[in-house]
């Protein structure tokens, strides 16, 4: 029985990371340039959304978002499979105009330093944050900094979103650029909850997770707002009842997500509670 189990969760998690992209997504997934940062001899596939009439002569806000493992490759378009379509909605474009990064972590490589247990459900995970991020990590981060550094970003508006695997690495990006994020999105992620010191106190963050998660036990997200908010942090939690791993599904689908990301400034921070 328990062996069945075991099976039916993992081909749970597979359909929930591997899902397809829809038609929309399909259909404007050109409009994310594929791109490749080079530095040495490491090289990191990414997918970059410019606004709509894009002018260098204009300051735009910049977001990175980062996928689960699931999207993990070399293709670079599978980390376009969640998430993407909210930033493509033409709305959406009109009424954010951003430059969005998605870099692809390569598959033999994480987000985060982490060992994962994939004995049992929910995973278990041993942080190692001290060590240093992992090789992908750092290429997203020095990534990060060269698009950061054009003159038509708005550097107090750079802005940090993940899923799963891209959660727990929107959890340490925090914790090691803690002044660069004017806000962030961490959707059914973990961390070790000793890296909330390192956050930059009042900063704004949005914590998803399903109550019904048995992937990710929702007790990280708890945990990790516990521990944010204890160190003079901001952040808030919603619990999706009858969700499981894919809680990235509802936060997209919240009305004011985007509206309560790119309110939030490095010079005016206006973090509001739960509404």
């Amino acid at each position: 029985m328990k062996s069945r189990l075991k099976i039916l969760l993992v081909m749970m998690v597979g359909v929930f990371l591997m899902a397809p992209l829809s038609s929309i997504a399909q259909e404007k997934t050109d409009e994310f340039k594929a791109k490749k940062f080079i530095r040495g001899k490491d090289t990191l596939n990414y997918r970059i959304l410019y606004p709509e009439n894009f002018s260098e002569d204009k300051n735009y806000p910049l977001v990175l978002f980062l996928h689960g493992a699931g999207e993990r490759g070399d293709d670079n378009k599978a980390q376009l499979v969640h998430g993407s379509e909210l930033f493509l909605k033409e709305e959406n474009r009109q009424k954010y105009p951003a430059i969005v990064i998605f870099p692809q972590c390569p598959k033999d490589d994480y987000l985060a330093n982490v060992e994962v247990d994939r004995s049992e459900f929910p995973l278990k995970f041993d942080f190692h944050f001290e060590e240093g991020p992992t090789k992908a990590m750092s290429m997203v981060m020095k990534l990060m900094d060269s698009v950061a550094e054009k003159s038509f970003i708005d550097k107090d508006r750079i802005y940090l979103g993940g899923l799963s695997m891209g959660g727990m690495g929107t959890f340490e990006l925090l914790a090691r650029k803690p002044e660069t994020f004017a806000a962030a999105i961490a959707i059914c992620g973990a961390a070790d909850t000793e890296t909330a010191e390192k956050y930059r106190k009042n900063l704004p963050i949005g914590i998803f997770h399903g109550l019904q998660d048995n992937v990710v036990s929702p007790n990280y997200s708890k945990q990790m707002t516990a521990a944010i908010n204890e160190n003079e942090g901001n952040a808030s939690l919603r619990l999706y009842k009858g969700a499981n791993h894919n809680s990235w599904d509802r936060a997209f689908a919240q009305c004011d997500l985007l509206d309560w990301l790119f309110s939030y400034s490095l010079n005016e921070e206006k973090f509001e509670n739960e509404k």
